[in-house]
């Protein structure tokens, strides 16, 4: 089940994202660290009532943030639609022990019926151009790579901007 995120979840969603983050530096992909994702963040998706627990047996085991905030980092993209009717993905998160099993799929087609239910011209995200398997899995979902951005504070590798037009 896919739900609105409580405050009673942030510390497990940050017990998941340390997990994840853990996990992709064991493969040698340094795109989370003890910065992000933080508290700080989670906090304000929750004021902003964007963020999303997927729970399955009463468990959550991952979490996805839906925003109609345009973060200033993406204002120099060269997007392929008009900066005003747009969502934003971020913080997708499956804790490890439950990734392979779809679920990451399933909070992306929630927020694809998101935006279509709400007229949503495209939804747009960043993910690390490290890591080979959220490219493939972006793309496989029909999302075009556009501008490669830089966050400092977590890697010298870019992260690569993707869009999907509705």
């Amino acid at each position: 089940m896919i739900r609105k995120a409580t405050p009673i979840d942030i510390d497990n969603l940050i017990r998941i994202t340390k997990a994840c983050a853990n996990n992709l530096i064991d493969k040698n992909i340094y795109q989370w660290n003890a910065f992000y994702p933080n508290k700080e963040a989670f906090f304000k998706d929750l004021e902003r009532n964007e963020l999303y627990v997927l729970e399955i047996q009463n468990t959550v085991i991952g979490c996805i943030t839906i925003s109609t905030f345009m973060d200033d980092v993406y204002k120099p993209v060269f997007w392929l639609t008009q900066n005003d009717n747009n969502i934003y993905i971020h913080r997708l998160a499956i804790h490890p022990k439950q990734q392979g099993q779809g679920y990451a799929q399933q909070l992306m087609q929630y927020a694809e019926d998101y935006a279509l239910k709400n007229h949503i011209t495209s939804i747009r995200l960043d993910t690390f151009s490290q890591n080979t398997r959220n490219l493939k899995f972006y793309e496989r979902r029909g999302y075009k790579q556009l501008t490669p951005i830089y966050f400092p504070n977590q890697s010298k590798h870019p992260f690569y901007c993707y869009e999907l037009v509705l």
